[in-house]
């Protein structure tokens, strides 16, 4: 291989990542991730599809659901968000915001939404 081929590369990437926001940086960073853990890019799922999604949970809120507690966190992975709605729950260890973990279940579009009820969960480690 080419060294000067190498050194512009290199140097791209430099200028990328000079020229990026934060914000940029740490999609990047949690799209390989995800990547790296096999799950399914959010932006890709959908349509009562079943998929395994993983990212950093951005709120955890309590919102009741027809008259009955539901736990919901939004789910960010570097390409888009999912909301996990837990029924009947106000509060499970562990699901707090900037926490990372691996989420499974039938993804459905409500609203305009992404989201998976109930779904497995495994948490992994905080960002």
């Amino acid at each position: 291989m080419d060294d000067t081929a190498t050194e512009s590369g290199g140097l791209r990437r430099f200028l990328k990542r000079l020229a990026s926001t934060k914000e940029e940086l740490e999609a990047e960073e949690l799209q390989k991730d995800t990547g790296a853990e096999g799950a399914t890019p959010i932006k890709n799922c959908g349509g009562r599809s079943r998929a395994q999604v993983a990212g950093t949970l951005r709120t955890v809120t309590l919102r009741p659901r027809g008259g009955a507690p539901a736990l919901e966190a939004e789910l960010y992975d570097g390409t888009d968000v999912v909301n996990l709605v837990w029924l009947g729950r106000r509060r499970i260890a562990g699901i707090e915001p900037g926490r990372r973990l691996r989420a499974e279940g039938l993804v459905s579009v409500q609203d305009g939404r992404k989201v998976i009820f109930n779904p497995r969960y495994e948490l992994r480690g905080t960002t």
